[in-house]
């Protein structure tokens, strides 16, 4: 009979290799980014060496408004990956999450490939992270506890994946005390809850009941990029006309960004915005519809398997010269300039 270390991280090792070499994306659902584009500010006067990226997530101050998202541990190909992928964080100045730590509650087997992360990346945030299916069967603070004691974890993310459950062969679609789990557990850790969906959206409603439990941020992970109902259904081996419809299911990540940033008014959050955020452009559009952080992972993951943290550090200073020029040609200096501006017009097709 398989054990569950050995189901776990075997199912770890599928979802690293069908991200790699398979077609995962959604569809025909798009992130919806693609409808906005930017005013040109003829007469801006900024002075491009002075625009500022600089920015706080959770009173850490960070050099891009950007975090390398959740992806994986749990096996032994994730020491390599995550040690390129801490490495460049820590050049970068920015936070960092790990893979899913369900496995490391199951046994010490793998336990390296999530301290690594820490090991390689000792001067930024790092991000603890436990499906949300787990996390509701968790009775006792110590495994929480020693999920976050494992990674010296700067934030503790649940990672929402309803559809994902529901189609994985081994999956637990079972969510029940979601939210008093939150509530218990806010009141006996003191660093932020953030709550993250991994490609099917967040969206107003579902926010707004995370956050009166006490979400401290809200990662919307949005339709458009990755579907990890794809994953699970190639995963299967067989495809029905059926479950076609559910590879494209979910809300598009630009209106998953304008519905959540309502709630500001209301609730102290930090507003993440990820879900198919390919290029500068996708970022600099997910900054003025109202995040505070951008994230991004599959495309990460793939440079980091052929370039090494050197390849991922060059994209993404590379992603952020060119959000500065979109800065320059919108009248903007800051991040918080550049939120006011709200240049993002319909295009009419």
């Amino acid at each position: 009979m398989t054990s569950n270390k050995t189901r776990t991280s075997k199912r770890k090792k599928d979802h690293i290799e069908l991200c790699l070499n398979e077609d995962v994306e959604f569809q025909h659902k798009t992130t919806g980014l693609e409808k906005y584009a930017f005013e040109h500010y003829a007469n801006t006067e900024v002075k491009f060496e002075k625009i500022d990226l600089n920015t706080s997530f959770f009173n850490n101050n960070i050099s891009y408004p950007f975090l390398i998202s959740c992806m994986t541990g749990g096996n032994i190909e994730s020491v390599n990956l995550n040690t390129e992928l801490a490495v460049a964080a820590n050049e970068l100045n920015i936070p960092i999450g790990v893979g899913s730590q369900r496995q490391a509650l199951e046994n010490n087997s793998y336990h390296n490939s999530y301290k690594i992360i820490r090991e390689k990346a000792p001067d930024v945030p790092v991000l603890s992270n436990i499906g949300a299916a787990e996390f509701c069967k968790l009775k006792d603070t110590g495994s929480i506890n020693k999920l976050i004691e494992m990674i010296q974890a700067d934030a503790f993310v649940i990672h929402l994946n309803p559809l994902q459950e529901l189609l994985q062969p081994e999956g637990e679609p079972n969510f029940h005390g979601l939210l008093k789990n939150i509530e218990r557990v806010k009141s006996f850790i003191n660093i932020p809850i953030i709550l993250k969906e991994v490609g099917a959206g967040i969206g107003k409603r579902s926010a707004k009941d995370l956050l009166e439990a006490g979400a401290d941020g809200i990662d919307v992970a949005g339709a458009g990029g990755t579907s990890w109902a794809g994953v699970e259904l190639l995963r299967t081996g067989k495809i029905t006309e059926d479950d076609k419809y559910f590879w494209d299911w979910g809300i598009p990540t630009a209106e998953c960004i304008e519905q959540v940033e309502k709630l500001k008014k209301d609730y102290d959050f930090t507003l993440i915005a990820s879900g198919g955020l390919k290029n500068f452009d996708d970022i600099a559009k997910a900054l003025v519809l109202g995040a505070d952080i951008t994230a991004s992972a599959k495309v990460l993951l793939k440079i980091a398997t052929e370039y090494k943290a050197e390849g991922v550090v060059a994209h993404v200073t590379g992603i952020f010269e060119n959000v500065k020029k979109i800065m320059y040609l919108t009248g903007c200096t800051t991040l918080k300039e550049f939120r006011k501006v709200k240049p993002v017009n319909k295009v009419i097709n």
